[in-house]
């Protein structure tokens, strides 16, 4: 089954942190993936029908025991097959495999044999029963037993995990981070195309380790320092996507082969056994500072030559956050290194970005509240809506494209300017996503118009860079989120995407003056709507600032 689907064109050395490297993997996050709710009765928690593998060798059930109990005295059936459990006494969540030597390696539970079961692609129910009388030793023969649990699933994606307590299927080895709000003290805000000079410093910082995660990566200025950090005693390691939109082009592979050819740890994630359609965020970790960026690691980007982009430097915490990610994200299967990805590969041309731009805003460290580090699939869908849903007073939104009027920050956005609160738009206008954006602009004004409110979109007419790359949010001028998250479905839920949600006055107030100079117009913002701010009102307006930022 092919992992891509594209909407859009999109176009750790034990160190300071405790992450070691070479770690044996257990998926972080599989028991919470699989938890149910609190049930005194065994359940089956997870049913993993079709492996990579010739004649699905791996495929595994996964059952609940809350309390201690002789496996002898159940068995699980197919529909067609029914095995008697092995004769153990166990409590806990355990696998149940027609190859456990290979399913040890898919998961973290403990794996017991099981014969005669063999897991139907197509659909199945998955039987769990409790012999009622020790008479009966007749395997084939489930009469005396009594059905305490089932699952039943249809069509089974390969290398997917069904989970009956949600109805849904995952990638086998995705993780389910929960959203984390940790602390921190300041923050480095910046933007590109203006300051460039603040990735490299970041990476300069690093006397331990660099982790670096990228969608593509075709920097040679930043592929010197990685050179220079691993020539005095830094452990570099570097991963990216293997099949980004567009494909990898030659000056990406000529780059990667020379941060090989230094001893760089190089790897590509994707194939066959993706957890993700695409992994697509921006980010380094430098010992204990984390950089997180809407650019990509390309000239283009993060080299300051035509994209409009935010990013931020955070220490400590989410420093410690995206270090848990990456190790999240390099532990499984569906990571190679690039020297064996590359073997009989070709690679496109990538057409030069090398135009230079003014600095208009330096790079500031303000102070912040507390640092929220989002990542997709995982949790940034809820964490965006719940930050939209709490807005009080405003809400600017910067980014490349808008999928679609349904998606649900679109309809968050909008219900928000709905009860009052001023929204502008701003989508960029280079020549990919041109005619959609437009189309997304009229309807948003249409809206606006039609009910009266508060809310403005419209088409960036670059001044200062070439095109807006950004995926900026600004809540209440206070909440920015800053990172790889883009306005469609398809970024939200299945793509790998981190970001970070900066709490604070100053960070807001720095990137309110950017998205300010890139809307062009600083007076009379909202031409359309104004009566429903009035007749907001006194009432209203103490309402308003009753609602506090929250995720859910």
């Amino acid at each position: 089954m092919s992992r891509r689907v594209v909407l859009l064109v999109c176009l750790v050395v034990t160190s300071t942190l405790g992450i070691p490297f070479g770690a044996p993997f257990v998926a972080p996050s599989e028991a919470t993936m699989m938890a149910t709710a609190p049930s005194q009765s065994p359940e089956i928690v997870a049913v993993y029908p079709n492996p990579v593998a010739n004649e699905d060798a791996g495929e595994f059930v996964v059952v609940s025991f809350p309390r201690p109990t002789n496996l002898s005295t159940w068995s699980l059936s197919d529909g067609g097959e029914t095995a008697t459990l092995p004769s153990v006494t166990i409590s806990g969540t355990v696998a149940f495999s027609t190859a456990p030597n290979r399913t040890e390696n898919l998961t973290e539970f403990r794996t017991f044999p099981l014969r005669n079961i063999s897991l139907a692609n197509a659909g199945e129910t998955v039987t769990l029963r409790k012999r009622m009388s020790d008479d009966s030793t007749d395997e084939s023969s489930p009469g005396n037993d009594s059905v305490v649990d089932s699952a039943t699933y249809t069509d089974a994606p390969e290398s997917e995990l069904w989970r009956p307590y949600s109805s849904s299927w995952v990638p086998l080895g995705a993780t389910d981070r929960p959203i984390a709000r940790t602390n921190a003290s300041t923050a480095r805000v910046f933007v590109l195309p203006d300051s460039p000079a603040v990735p490299i410093e970041t990476l300069q910082s690093a006397e331990n380790r660099i982790l670096l995660a990228g969608y593509s990566f075709a920097s040679e200025r930043v592929a010197d320092e990685l050179v220079s950090a691993a020539n005095r005693g830094v452990t570099v390691r570097l991963v990216v996507d293997d099949a980004p939109v567009g494909g990898i082009t030659r000056q990406q592979a000529i780059t990667l082969d020379r941060l090989i050819d230094r001893g760089i740890q190089v790897e590509v994630i994707g194939g066959d056994r993706a957890r993700y359609a695409f992994h697509h965020p921006k980010y380094a970790v430098a010992d204990d500072r984390g950089i997180v960026l809407t650019e990509n690691w390309k000239p283009s980007g993060v080299g300051g030559h035509a994209s409009r982009g935010w990013g931020a430097v955070v220490r400590g915490e989410p420093a410690r956050e995206l270090a848990e990610i990456y190790h999240d994200d390099t532990s499984w299967h569906d990571t190679v290194s690039w020297s064996q990805f590359r073997k009989g590969k070709s690679f496109t041309p990538d057409p030069p970005a090398n135009k230079s731009y003014p600095t208009q805003f330096e790079p500031k460290e303000v102070p912040v509240e507390s640092v929220t580090v989002l990542t997709a699939p995982d949790n940034a869908e809820e964490g965006v809506i719940s930050l939209l849903q709490s807005a009080n007073r405003s809400i600017a939104v910067q980014q490349m494209a808008i999928s679609e009027p349904k998606q649900p920050f679109v309809q968050a956005t909008l219900a928000a300017a709905r009860r009052g609160v001023e929204v502008r738009v701003l989508l960029s206008s280079t020549w990919y996503v041109e005619d959609d954006n437009g189309k997304i602009v009229d309807w948003l004004n249409e809206r606006a118009e039609k009910e009266g409110l508060p809310l403005e979109a419209k088409l960036a007419e670059p001044r200062g860079y070439e095109k807006i790359h950004a995926k900026g949010v600004i809540v209440d001028e206070r909440h920015v989120v800053v990172g790889s998250l883009n306005w469609n479905n398809h970024s939200a839920r299945e793509n790998r995407e981190v970001a970070l949600v900066l709490h604070g006055k100053q960070a807001g107030t720095y990137y309110t003056n950017v998205f300010d100079a890139d809307w062009g117009e600083t007076d009379d913002r909202f031409p359309i709507g104004l009566g429903v701010v009035t007749a907001v009102g006194l009432a209203g307006a103490v309402w308003l600032a009753k609602r506090e930022v929250t995720f859910a």
